[in-house]
This record gives structure tokens, sequence and C-alpha cells, in this order.
């Protein structure tokens, strides 16, 4: 990616990384001079577990059915990431999705687990049923 950073005041004003096919920039809020999500640890976790999985996913050489619905969905959950303020249902659902369509890909269930660890530390893990 041959972009150079843009300085004001002697400071970047954004960063350009490759993770797989996807170019990612991370840009620095108005306000506040800190990277997006900077002030909360919970989302720069979800970052880097939606990207660590993004990675491992485009370098995933297998044919899979389902593989535009889990790109599309972490696609979602980067970008409700990186708007600072994730809602927990639409963070679960998209989980489920991904988990649908990769959930039986053990190569991918390291990365897989560990977004679902974050996801689940921004909110009640709902209750599991015992046999009924």
């Amino acid at each position: 990616m041959g972009r150079s950073n843009q300085m004001v005041r002697g400071r970047p004003t954004g960063t350009v990384a490759a993770e797989g096919a996807v170019a990612v920039e991370q840009r620095r809020s108005a306000g506040s001079g800190q990277d997006l999500g900077a002030e909360e640890p919970r989302v720069a976790e979800l970052c880097a577990a939606v990207s660590r999985l993004r990675r491992e996913l485009a370098a995933h050489p297998a044919d899979l059915s389902d593989r535009g619905v889990a790109e599309d969905e972490l696609a979602t959950l980067d970008a409700m990431a990186r708007d600072g303020a994730p809602e927990v249902p639409r963070l679960r659902r998209s989980l489920l999705l991904v988990t649908g369509a990769l959930g039986s890909v053990s190569a991918l269930a390291p990365a897989l687990a560990d977004m679902r660890t974050v996801i689940d530390s921004f909110g009640d893990v709902p209750c599991q049923r015992t046999g009924d």
C-alpha cells in the first residue's frame, strides 16, 4: 500500500495497513487526538479479534460455501467496532452468523473463539439452559 501518512502538528493523521486483501485505515478522532476506540479496551480487542479472523479467513484455501456471509458479517463487525459503541444484540447476531458460516472449519476455530470471548465481554452472557 504505497500511501504515506500526512502530518498535522507533527502527528500522523492516519495509517494504512494491509490485512490479507483488505486495506484498513485507522483515523484519529477530531476532538480527542486518540485512535478511535482507544478509550474502550474492549473495542480495541474487538477490532483485533475481527482483524485476525478476517486475515485467517482470507488465507484459508478451502472453497467455503458461506465464505461471503462470513466476510460480510466480519466487515459489519469491523465497522461497528470502529464506530466505537457497538450494540450488544447486533454483535451477538453477527457472531451467530459468522459461527454458522465458519464454525465447522477447525483451522479457524481459535480465531473464532477469541472473537466470541471479546464479544461476550460486552454484556452478560445469556444463561445456558440445563437439560429440561
